[in-house]
């Protein structure tokens, strides 16, 4: 398995979620410039919750994870 199969998977939708969430509390507790920690962190909230792979179209394969997941077995 491929790391963009796991981060397609669900466990990897999680994982993603979690880490962004860490990242937001991360960059909100400490301020300063680590507020792009918290930047960053809201996209991987955002692209779990919305089961999209931003780095899909290196590999040819399409950004939504439903048809990301379905073309793996083509």
């Amino acid at each position: 398995m491929s790391i963009l199969d796991f981060l397609a998977s669900p466990a990897g939708r999680w994982t993603r979620m979690i880490a962004g969430a860490a990242l937001i509390v991360l960059g909100v507790v400490n301020g300063g410039w680590l507020w792009l920690l918290a930047a960053l962190g809201a996209v991987f909230v955002l692209v779990g919750a919305l089961d999209v792979c931003l780095l899909a179209p290196i590999v040819g394969r399409p950004m939504k994870g439903e048809a990301f997941r379905a073309a793996k077995g083509r």
